[in-house]
């Protein structure tokens, strides 16, 4: 048995026209891929970003109830650590440099083997104690780091980190012809911001602005001229069509190589991002709207079963470790939350009645499968709130001296006899940002509304989501303080 699972970062689900025929993505080799795999239509994220994400695919579970950025924790039984006990030879190749940051531990070293390909974002890699350039003037976010890095790696397409992550790959599937019993992930960190492609991508898409530089979004309500977002649009879009490119290569090599015929592939993102839509730009600080929350999943079975097919039932990252895992025959183990993503395509089997998804510390959101439901804060202080960890990491950083005297030890988790710490939260950093974007709880109908502009106001149903979101957070096993946070009972409200 073999297995590819293939993540794109911030793949944006509405510019692929496997989706939306209408969409403005050019993205051939994902267009010509859909046709081979089966789409799932009503795939959400369930925790984000990057880091909970992640943990999420790799345990089967949802880590923002619990916490949030971070690495894999010593308790967790992970689909990597599985499949090895089991002698299923497991390879990463990757460009994403938050694996190798504060807050991203373990994750790598947890594979047989595993390959990186440096330069993206801010990724400490080019060194110059005297840059040869200042901060730049640009709108939206610039470092000095990530143009050293873009200055090396921008000698070629080749040499892009998401090209060369390709290019490793296809490597690999040359390497390892006719090799059975691995799984293999292979990690774009494209289309992720900052949104860098050669000039032949951006006359794809007729981008001739000529202001500011603006091709890392800010994370902020926009303010920059329009002009400046649509050319922001035009970089995320030309960056994508680049790993588009790059993704059909290795679709290639692992056909050329006999490693794709019946071999299990598997083709999704993270989340998604805002590019202007409801006034934001970036991801984490506003509610959890569809451009970010509803994305793209795609399974191609062995010997192209089902091939071209659609799948409605309601399904999220948390269900790719047991699909994998049964795949290869390896037991599930009971703490995985996830479904077999494999009987629902092959036996239809029924839709889970909610997914419930979101940031640590923020809003938690419900889908029905028609309405969705954001449930904010119910206090102005956020409280009470706490994460749950042994490795104390965040997002580069450790949770530090100050946190000290407030943090305590012990069993607090159900799901494991690990002690681990419960660290309570100090401030909106702790939460991925600003609160004010989160005030309000949003109902939308998405039949009526997908875009989410028009919340409506119904009681009864409000309340009827409540009662769904708190039996789904019960069956993600949710720190019991979670509920009070959001002013629900384990009932609903």
């Amino acid at each position: 048995m073999r297995t590819v699972l293939i993540l794109m970062d911030t793949l944006n689900r509405r510019f692929l026209k496997s989706y939306d025929e209408n969409a403005e993505g050019i993205t051939p080799c994902m267009d010509a891929f859909a046709k081979e795999a089966v789409r799932f239509d009503n795939h959400f994220i369930a925790s984000a970003p990057c880091m909970p994400a992640r943990r999420d695919i790799f345990t089967g579970r949802m880590n923002f109830l619990e916490r949030g950025w971070g690495g894999m924790e010593p308790f967790d039984r992970t689909l990597q650590g599985e499949l090895r006990k089991h002698g299923v030879y497991t390879h990463i190749t990757t460009d994403h440099a938050h694996y190798f940051e504060l807050g991203g531990e373990n994750y790598c070293s947890l594979f047989d083997t595993w390959d990186y390909h440096r330069g993206q974002e801010n990724d400490p890699w080019i060194s110059r104690v005297n840059p040869p350039f200042g901060e730049p003037q640009a709108y939206g976010r610039k470092s000095v780091q990530h143009l050293l890095n873009r200055q090396e790696y921008a000698r070629g397409e080749e040499t892009y980190p998401t090209p060369a992550t390709f290019l490793s790959a296809c490597r690999w599937a040359k390497e390892n012809r006719g090799a059975d019993n691995f799984f293999l992930m292979v990690e774009a960190f494209d289309p992720h911001e900052p949104f860098d492609a050669p000039d032949a991508y951006h006359e794809l898409y007729e981008d001739d602005y000529s202001g500011k530089e603006f091709n890392w979004p800010g994370y902020a309500p926009v303010t920059e001229p329009e002009e400046a977002v649509c050319h922001l649009r035009k970089c995320y879009l030309a960056t994508m069509t680049m790993a588009d490119r790059w993704l059909g290569r290795f679709l290639d090599a692992l056909k050329e190589n006999g490693l794709y015929e019946d071999t299990l592939v598997i083709l999704t993102t993270d989340h998604g991002h805002m590019l202007g839509e409801h006034g934001f730009t970036g991801k984490n600080y506003m509610h959890a709207y569809n451009e970010m929350a509803h994305i793209p999943l795609f399974v191609k079975m062995p010997q192209g079963e089902c091939a071209g097919e659609h799948r409605k039932q309601l399904t999220q990252n948390i269900d790719l470790m047991p699909t994998i895992l049964t795949h290869h025959a390896v037991p599930v183990p009971e703490t995985v939350k996830g479904r077999d993503l494999s009987e629902m395509i092959l036996r239809h089997t029924p839709s889970r009645e909610a997914v419930i998804y979101g940031w640590f510390g923020r809003a938690v959101n419900v889908y029905d499968g028609r309405y969705t439901y954001f449930r904010a804060p119910a206090r102005p202080d956020n409280k009470p709130c706490y994460q749950y960890c042994a490795v104390p990491t965040t997002l580069c950083r450790f949770f530090g001296e100050e946190y000290a005297t407030e943090m305590e030890m012990g069993r607090f988790l159900p799901h494991t006899r690990y002690p681990v710490y419960r660290i309570p939260v100090h401030n909106e950093t702790d939460c991925m940002g600003d609160l004010s974007f989160i005030r309000d709880s949003c109902l939308c109908d998405l039949e009526q509304d997908y875009a989410q502009e028009h919340p409506i106001e119904d009681e009864e149903l409000e309340a009827a989501m409540c009662r769904k979101l708190a039996a789904e957070m019960k069956e993600a096993q949710a720190p019991l303080e979670q509920y009070e946070r959001l002013g629900l009972s384990e009932r609903g409200i």
